[in-house]
């Protein structure tokens, strides 16, 4: 006897966009998505701009986005964009190798619903785009520890000083100028820098002001 509903309907498939620079990569990641049950690749970008533009045309569930993307936008301000548009927008699913507390911030607050490491093993990343397909957030075990680290002892915010030499450093001063436009030694500098890397999470001048530029910390 035949059952009246007919035959069980498979599900859609998640339909994949793969953002990544380094084209040796992204062949990897594109023949290891091909064998995975229940994803389909709909397309592939090598940069933001690219990205937004298949995005906008190909419509994919999920976004698998690298944060270092060479030149023009980075990964987390195209993150930005991709869940800013008008709807419906994709899930961004950040694949990275960077596990820094800026980077990871910086993504989470720009919209990614995940944020995996490129060690994780295949079966890993099959479940967490699965997840992100439907909304649910997935990170790798480090970057969830770190996260959860944070959220139990959350760093103490940014002195005036500190906020008055991070705003010298986003214009590019060194040290020297720094204390010189500020009228303390070159040592006081240092030390509040070291002060400002530790409060943001961040071990490099540049990465204190993309975190202070994301946290709007600076005038």
């Amino acid at each position: 006897m035949t059952d009246a509903t007919g035959p069980a309907r498979r599900p859609r498939p998640v339909r994949i966009l793969v953002c990544d620079d380094h084209v040796v990569v992204r062949a990897g990641l594109l023949a290891l998505l091909d064998s995975a049950p229940g994803i389909e690749v709909a397309g592939e970008a090598g940069t933001g701009e690219e990205a937004l533009a298949l995005a906008a045309r190909l419509a994919p569930d999920v976004v698998l986005m690298d944060l270092s993307l060479g030149g023009g936008i980075d990964g987390v301000e195209t993150t930005r964009r991709l869940t800013a548009g008008p709807a419906p927008n994709p899930y961004v699913l950040v694949l990275t190798t960077y596990d820094t507390d800026a980077d990871v911030t910086r993504a989470i607050e720009a919209g990614a619903t995940g944020y995996l490491l490129k060690a994780e093993r295949p079966e890993e990343l099959f479940a967490a785009i699965h997840a992100a397909a439907e909304g649910r957030t997935t990170l790798s075990a480090p970057v969830a520890g770190r996260v959860l680290a944070g959220l139990r002892s959350p760093r103490p915010a940014l002195t005036g000083r500190e906020r008055d030499i991070l705003a010298q450093l986003a214009t590019g001063l060194g040290n020297r100028e720094i204390a010189r436009a500020l009228f303390i030694s070159e040592t006081t500098v240092k030390t509040h820098l070291r002060r400002i890397y530790d409060k943001l999470g961040v071990d490099t001048r540049a990465g204190a002001v993309a975190v202070a530029k994301e946290r709007r910390l600076l005038p």
